[in-house]
């Protein structure tokens, strides 16, 4: 009787572990591909997001210097413009008369009228925050810092206008061994919430594994948000009271991190192929990880086509977490990096 309760405690262990190894992309081969060239390495540490504004030819930096993630210490932080007509000229700080610790992870912009909100997800030690600026000139002018209980393991924001925006939380546990487990099994414990000034902080989806990038096709009305955990993009319809309705799921074969799109609507994401891989660059165990990108073209439901763009073992940068499109080139960024690459297709 012990040795079979001893037996299907090995098999069920061994399912376990080799699941884990399998869902995490452990035994995916890394083979050097991208039809174009590095047109540039830019000097900013840890710019885990980028976003573009294609009309104005600009985009916004979102960049920490982390040793860590999860951080252990309070880390700090700034946003960046890049003119993307002239990438000659260096990053401009924005947020130099930011005084408050900032440790910025996900961001959104929204412009209209000639004028620009940029939205921040802000990590500190006195809590999780989420911060508003009005671009202005060479500087982010802040303007509002919101804080809500449903604010509790950010990742991702993106804007529906100056003051409505949805984020994610990354985690249903923000430490300790629970969210070891929820991370290894890749539990459902994470969620999307939307807010705005009348109706404050409501959750609009649950039960996602690992919410982590999240944009907005406001031509289609339609929420992305990326399941790095699950090699996966959960597609949402937004209705007219800003719930989210479930489409569905999109498989991407990749760790998928932020979302960023072109100007015909197509999908670009930055991704992890090895989540356990990245695990041990983040924790300093691992001196690279691999970098990959993948373009979804997607029209209606169940008519998808997922395209690798890129993907390279880490040595030219790791950890790839976004890329963000403007023309023929991508802006790439990542966790910890000291900087960031513009590449170049050939197409």
């Amino acid at each position: 009787m012990r040795n079979k309760i001893f037996l299907i405690v090995i098999i069920i262990i061994s399912s376990y572990v080799g699941y884990i190894f399998i869902s995490t992309g452990f035994f995916k081969s890394i083979d050097n591909n991208f039809d174009g060239k590095i047109l540039k390495k830019i000097n900013v540490q840890g710019a885990e997001d980028i976003t573009v504004n294609h009309i104005d030819s600009f985009a916004i930096i979102s960049s920490t210097h982390r040793k860590k993630f999860p951080a252990t210490e309070q880390e700090y932080g700034d946003l960046y413009f890049l003119d993307l007509k002239n990438l000659d000229k260096n990053p401009v700080l924005l947020t130099r008369d930011f005084k408050k610790p900032f440790a910025p992870h996900g961001i959104s912009i929204y412009s209209q009228n000639n004028e620009t909100t940029i939205a921040a997800i802000n990590h500190t030690y006195e809590g999780e925050f989420i911060e508003l600026f009005k671009l202005i000139e060479n500087k982010a002018i802040h303007y509002k810092t919101l804080k809500n209980k449903l604010i509790y393991s950010p990742n991702d924001i993106v804007l529906v206008d100056e003051e409505s925006f949805y984020f994610t939380n990354d985690h249903g546990y923000k430490e300790g061994f629970p969210r070891l487990v929820e991370d290894y099994l890749g539990l459902p414990f994470s969620n999307v919430v939307y807010y705005n000034s009348k109706t404050n902080f409501i959750e609009v989806a649950s039960n996602i594994s690992y919410a982590n990038g999240i944009n907005y096709d406001s031509k289609r009305k339609l929420i992305f948000v990326a399941s790095p955990r699950k090699f996966e993009i959960l597609v949402y319809e937004r209705k007219y009271d800003n719930s989210l309705k479930f489409i569905e799921n999109i498989s991407c074969g990749t760790g998928v991190d932020n979302i960023e799109f072109d100007l015909n609507g197509d999908l670009w994401v930055g991704a992890h192929p090895n989540l356990l891989h990245f695990n041990s660059y983040i924790d300093g165990k691992n001196k690279i990880s691999p970098s990959e990108i993948i373009n979804i073209k997607y029209k209606t439901k169940q008519d998808h086509i997922v395209n690798q763009i890129y993907i390279e073992e880490g040595n030219e940068m790791s950890g790839s977490t976004v890329a963000a499109p403007f023309g023929n080139l991508i802006l790439v960024g990542n966790v910890k990096d000291n900087h960031f690459l513009v590449l170049k297709k050939t197409d």
